[in-house]
C-alpha cells in the first residue's frame, strides 16, 4: 500500500505540490471515486485517473537508437543528453540511461526508471554480452583476434576479460565486430587501440539477445515489452 500522492508522483510528471492541489480540486479519482486525501493509501495497481486521464505505469523501459553528439547522462550543463531528446511524455519520470555509450557512439541504449533492472543489466556478475560494429582504419590480424580471446591488457595495466573480435565483409571500408561482456570506460576503442587500430565510427547493435530496432531513426525511442526485456538476459547469441 502506498500514499496516493506518491503513486501519482511515481507514474506521472506532476510534482507533489501539484498533485495535492489537483486532489483538493477533486481532479483525482481512485476506482471511479473522487479521493480528497493525498495521504490515503492504495494498492499500486489501483485504477487512478488525474483530470480524467489514467496515469501511466510505474516503471518505463525504453529502447533508444542513440545519436552521435549526445551524452549518456540525466543532465549536463554543457552537452545535450539522451534525456534531453526524450519525448515530453517521458520527461520528469526519473528515467536514466542504463550504462554509458560515448558521446560519438551510436546505437542501442536502454533507458528506464527501474533501478533494480538497471543494476541487473550492468552488474559485472551477469556478464551480459554486448555486440558492437566499428568502422576502423585497418582490419584485425589473426594475432589481434587471438589477443581479444586471451583478454586485452590496456596500456595502464588494466586487464579485460576475453572477448570476440572479427573482420566483417565490406566493399569499401574496414569494419570490425566486437563482443564484450563487461563495460569498462571507452572499452572497445581502447581494446582496438592496443592493436594499433583506430575507431572511426562505433555502433552498439545488441545487448544480450535484445537487438536495436532497425525501424528507429537516430534519436528515436520506443517502449520495450516484457519479452524484449527478458531477451537482455539471454546472451548466447552468435
Amino acid at each position: 500500500m502506498q500514499r496516493l500522492d506518491k503513486i501519482i508522483a511515481d507514474r506521472t510528471s506532476y510534482s507533489r505540490s501539484e498533485i495535492k492541489k489537483l486532489i483538493k480540486r477533486g481532479e483525482v479519482m481512485v476506482d471511479n471515486e473522487v479521493c480528497e486525501s493525498a495521504d490515503k493509501r492504495f494498492e499500486e495497481n489501483a485504477d487512478i485517473t488525474v483530470c480524467g486521464k489514467a496515469i501511466g505505469e510505474k516503471y518505463i523501459y525504453l529502447m533508444m537508437n542513440k545519436p552521435d553528439g549526445t551524452v549518456c547522462a540525466v543532465r549536463d550543463s554543457r552537452e545535450r543528453t539522451v534525456i534531453d531528446i526524450l519525448p515530453e511524455e517521458y520527461k520528469g519520470r526519473g528515467i536514466f540511461p542504463v550504462g554509458r555509450l560515448d558521446k560519438d557512439t551510436t546505437g542501442l541504449l536502454i533507458l528506464t526508471n527501474d533501478g533494480e533492472l538497471a543494476h541487473r543489466i550492468t552488474s559485472p556478475k551477469k556478464e551480459i554480452k554486448k555486440y558492437y560494429i566499428a568502422e576502423t582504419d585497418k582490419p584485425l590480424t589473426e594475432e589481434d583476434i587471438a589477443a581479444f580471446k586471451e583478454g586485452i591488457t590496456f596500456r595502464d595495466g588494466t586487464k579485460c576479460k576475453g572477448a570476440d573480435a572479427e573482420n566483417l565483409k565490406s566493399d569499401e571500408k574496414f569494419r570490425v565486430g566486437v563482443t564484450i561482456s563487461e563495460g569498462k570506460f571507452h572499452q572497445v576503442k581502447k581494446m582496438l587501440a592496443v592493436c594499433d587500430i583506430k575507431v572511426l565510427k562505433l555502433t552498439r547493435i545488441n545487448i544480450g539477445n535484445l537487438y536495436i530496432d532497425v525501424k528507429l531513426n537516430k534519436g528515436e525511442c520506443r517502449k520495450l515489452n516484457n519479452i524484449e526485456i527478458q531477451r537482455i538476459f539471454f546472451s548466447n547469441f552468435n
